[in-house]
């Protein structure tokens, strides 16, 4: 029998894929190194724990209404309001399982057929397939390494036709740790505004900072960039609850209605026992949890990056947040006589057992990522692989 069109070109997730093959070879006897996945190697804080031990025992493992509880919905209104001094009703808020589903969601009520989504390159790896899996058709801006793999406003501007209908701004980003300021935020917004393009601002890193640069959302610069932006955020990446699968979004009350009539045949809701431990992370200690955990990987990034961009043909702009470093190493490739950097990673993978994500999965052949969210021991020794791996195939 043969598939639908629309899942026929879709591949598994790179990074996913690059962390089974490490784990296969893992499961194989090899000492293998994994710097593939983008999660936190924190396990979840015992106070958040707690909170979903006490739901169960409170019988809170019924379903809930689709959009979310009214509770965790309160919360994350809490949030915005404290961290953006953004305010939300709860009929512009939807919590969704994880927030690639929020993203996923949002596509499948926003595009129709033909629609345009502007997507400037490096780009996490599933917007271009959730978008294609909308009907719509993803445009690329390359965000350039000299301007920190970010887009301008006059790029934008070349790009937009009758048929855009939204464009992706990731700050942090998923790869490169770069992030937009509020000044490149306004210019992006009021080309925007002026082309009446919907802005989908994915900040699933916003408390992963590892310098004095404030986190800025666009939806707080005025009131009509806010009535113009979805934000899609969660607490995978701040509360290492990666498992847990609670993501949400924000934005205009029409929009957020539609995603929650979706989500409530596609998901029923997102799991009970999961939100009240949420509702736990927002309410307790939060600044507290971030902050050591924004220490470790500060201090896992200054001493990766030294480390690295001291191997001969390995280069990196040095993130401001996430916990990715995004080196180019296609010099390195050149001087090991492989023809791409894609052949690069698996040779890497193959000798030396380091498991890195090639850059073409984001739109950047000429880099790799590599995840620092493991152990500094680990990341050292990787370190040293690597430019062991360098040097010997010169």
């Amino acid at each position: 029998m043969e598939l639908a069109n629309r899942v026929q070109a879709l591949t598994q997730s790179s990074t996913i894929a690059i962390s089974s093959k490490a784990k296969k070879l893992k499961d194989a006897g090899h000492d293998v190194i994994g710097l593939g996945f983008g999660e936190p190697d924190f396990n979840t804080p015992e106070h958040i724990i707690e909170a979903a031990k006490e739901a169960m025992e409170a019988g809170l493992t019924k379903y809930t209404p689709a959009g979310g509880v009214i509770e965790l919905k309160k919360a994350i209104m809490n949030k915005f309001k404290n961290d953006q001094n953004l305010e939300y009703d709860f009929d512009e808020v939807i919590v969704t399982t994880g927030a690639k589903y929020a993203l996923y969601a949002l596509f499948q009520v926003l595009l129709n057929e033909g629609d345009e989504v502007i997507i400037p390159t490096p780009y996490w790896v599933s917007y271009p397939d959730q978008v294609t899996l909308a009907s719509g058709i993803p445009v690329y801006i390359t965000g350039l390494e000299k301007n920190d793999f970010k887009i301008t406003k006059e790029q934008l501007e070349k790009v937009i036709t009758s048929k855009t209908k939204a464009l992706i701004i990731n700050s942090p980003s998923n790869p490169t740790g770069m992030m937009y300021t509020k000044h490149e935020l306004a210019q992006l917004g009021q080309v925007c505004l002026e082309h009446n393009v919907l802005i989908i601002s994915d900040e699933i890193y916003e408390k992963l900072i590892y310098t004095d640069d404030l986190h800025i959302s666009v939806a707080q610069l005025s009131d009509q960039l806010k009535n113009q932006t979805v934000i899609i955020n969660g607490v995978s990446k701040s509360h290492a609850m990666t498992g847990w699968r609670i993501g949400y979004a924000a934005g205009p009350q029409k929009i957020i209605k539609a995603m929650t009539n979706l989500a409530s045949h596609a998901t029923s809701n997102p799991a009970s026992i999961s939100q009240y431990a949420a509702i736990r992370a927002y309410e307790d200690g939060q600044k507290d949890i971030i902050s050591k955990m924004n220490e470790v990987f500060k201090e896992r990034l200054n001493t990766m990056y030294d480390l690295l961009v001291d191997i001969p043909g390995i280069t990196c702009v040095k993130p401001k947040g996430a916990f990715y470093l995004f080196l180019n190493v296609k010099e390195a490739a050149n001087m090991n006589g492989l023809e791409s950097v894609d052949d690069w990673v698996t040779a890497l993978l193959e000798e030396e057992k380091v498991a890195l994500v090639p850059g073409s999965a984001f739109g950047s052949p000429d880099n790799v990522r590599l995840s620092y969210a493991t152990s500094l021991d680990l990341l050292e020794e990787a370190a040293r692989r690597i430019k062991r791996f360098v040097m010997k195939n010169i």
